[in-house]
C-alpha cells in the first residue's frame, strides 16, 4: 500500500506550490468564556488542550499560548465546561464563573498509579493490532456533520507571509466505509503580504481536506501506512493519562527501506477500550532526496527545496462510547536555496483543524459545486467567503501572540 504522500501525489493532492513572484440562528443567544490554561504547579501555559461541553459535540482547542475562547448557546443549559490534556486530570469549570471575563484555569497533573495498571499484552505490536481490529467498535459507523475551525499560516523566517482561516462544514463519513469525508467553507478571511519580486510565493495545497486525510484511524493506508504493520518496529513507551483514562504509549519507527520514506512517532491507545486516542509522528528525513520529493508540486527552475523538520498531531475525543476526530495539526519547516546564490530562505508552514461542533441527525451531503477539493489552494478560495461577521457565534482557535500580531500587520492588505 502506498504511503500518505505517495497517494497524494497519485491523486493530485500535494502540499506546496512555489512561484517566483514579482451558522447559526440569529435568534440564538450565546455566552462567551475566555481564559488561559496553566499548570497548577509550574504556572506553565498548556497548549493544544481540548475544551468541551460534556455530552455535546461543542468544543475548541487552546492555542500555543494556552489561551482559548468558548462560545456556548444558552439553550443547552450547560453548567460547566471540561478541559483535558495529555498527562493532566480532566477538570470541569463552571461556565457562569468565566462569562465575559478573562480567567486563568489551572490543571493538575494526574500521577499514574502503578497498581492500576494490569499488563496483559507482552508485545506492543499486538496492542496496535487489537486497536485496529476494534475500529468498528470504537468509532462511529454512521455519518456525522461536523463544524470545524481551520487555520493555515506561512512564515518566512520570522515574518508572516500569509494567515488564512475559516469556519468549515465537514461531512464525516462512517469509519470503515468506502465513503470519503467532504469539506466546504462556510466563512473565512485571509491576510497576506506580497514581498519583493526576488522572493518566493509559497502556497499550501489541499487545506482542510488534507487535514481530514490525516485521520490515521480512518485512513490507515493513506496516512502513516498502518495498513501494513511490517512497515514498523513497535516498542513500549510510558503509560499516560488522557481524559482520566490510562493509555499505553507505543513508539514506532521504520522497519524497512521503501520507495517513500516512513515515519517515527507515538500511538496512544486507551487500555480499557483499546482505542487509538492520539498520534504524534514525523517524517523520516534521513534520505534528503527522497524526503524532498514528497512535498513539492511545482517550483521554479534552479530552486533547491529541502525539508528540515516535520511534525504531525492527531487527537480524538470520546463521547457516549465512541471516539471522534478532535484536532489535527501539521508543522513543516524547510529550506530553499537558489542555485548560484549564497543566501538561503527558511520557511515554516503550519495548519490546524479543530472540530468545534458535531451532530448525527438530519445529515445531508454537500453538492459537488460546494466541496473544497484536495487540488485547491485554500488561500485562493477563502477570499470568496469573507464575512464581516466572520467570528460571529462560531468557536475558533484563538490566535497566539505571533499570529495575532501578524494579522494586524497584514490587515492593511486585507479586503474587508
Amino acid at each position: 500500500m502506498k504511503t500518505f504522500y505517495q497517494n497524494l501525489i497519485r491523486s493530485g493532492m500535494l502540499f506546496l506550490l512555489f512561484a517566483a513572484c514579482g451558522a447559526t440562528s440569529a435568534q440564538s443567544i450565546f455566552v462567551t468564556v475566555t481564559g488561559t490554561l496553566k499548570d497548577a504547579k509550574t504556572g506553565e501555559k498548556i497548549s493544544y488542550a481540548s475544551i468541551t461541553i460534556p455530552n455535546t459535540g461543542i468544543g475548541t482547542v487552546s492555542n500555543a499560548d494556552g489561551d482559548f475562547t468558548l462560545k456556548v448557546n444558552t439553550s443547552l443549559n450547560a453548567e460547566y465546561f471540561e478541559v483535558s490534556h495529555l498527562g493532566y486530570a480532566t477538570t470541569r469549570f463552571m461556565i457562569s464563573e468565566g462569562v465575559e471575563k478573562e480567567k486563568t484555569y489551572l490543571l493538575e497533573i494526574r500521577p499514574i498509579n502503578l497498581q492500576e495498571i494490569s499488563v496483559v499484552f507482552k508485545d506492543p505490536r499486538e496492542i496496535v493490532e487489537v486497536a485496529l481490529e476494534n475500529i468498528k467498535k470504537n468509532y462511529s459507523q454512521v455519518p456525522n456533520m461536523m463544524t470545524g475551525f481551520y487555520r493555515e499560516s506561512i512564515r518566512h523566517r520570522r515574518a508572516y507571509l500569509s494567515v488564512s482561516e475559516a469556519v468549515v462544514n465537514i461531512y464525516n463519513a462512517p469509519y470503515l466505509s468506502f465513503q470519503n469525508d467532504k469539506v466546504k467553507i462556510f466563512k473565512g478571511r485571509k491576510a497576506s503580504n506580497v514581498k519583493k519580486a526576488d522572493t518566493l510565493m509559497v502556497q499550501l495545497q489541499g487545506g482542510p481536506q488534507v487535514s481530514m486525510l490525516l485521520d490515521i484511524v480512518k485512513n490507515t493506508g493513506l496516512s502513516i501506512a498502518l495498513d501494513n504493520l511490517d512497515n514498523y518496529q513497535f516498542e513500549f513507551g510510558s503509560v499516560v493519562n488522557i481524559d482520566n483514562k490510562l493509555n499505553w504509549v507505543i513508539n514506532f519507527s521504520p522497519n524497512m527501506i521503501k520507495e517513500q520514506p516512513l515515519y517515527f512517532g507515538k500511538l496512544y491507545i486507551e487500555q480499557d477500550n483499546m482505542a487509538i486516542t492520539r498520534a504524534e509522528f514525523s517524517l523520516d528525513l534521513s534520505d534528503e532526496d527522497k524526503a524532498s520529493g514528497f512535498f513539492v508540486q511545482k517550483k521554479p527552475m534552479g530552486l533547491i527545496f529541502m525539508p528540515t523538520s516535520t511534525g504531525y498531531l492527531v487527537t480524538y475525543k470520546e463521547q457516549n462510547g465512541k471516539y471522534y476526530l478532535d484536532y489535527v495539526r501539521v508543522e513543516l519547516k524547510f529550506r530553499c536555496d537558489w542555485k548560484r546564490r549564497l543566501f538561503k530562505n527558511y520557511y515554516t508552514v503550519v495548519s490546524e483543524l479543530a472540530i468545534t461542533d458535531r451532530r448525527a441527525d438530519n445529515i445531508v451531503k454537500f453538492g459537488n459545486p460546494e466541496i473544497f477539493r484536495s487540488n485547491m489552494v485554500f488561500t485562493d478560495k477563502v477570499q470568496a467567503f469573507t464575512d464581516v461577521d466572520f467570528w460571529g457565534e462560531n468557536n475558533i482557535i484563538e490566535p497566539d501572540n505571533s499570529i495575532e500580531n501578524a494579522i494586524k500587520k497584514l490587515s492593511k492588505s486585507m479586503k474587508q
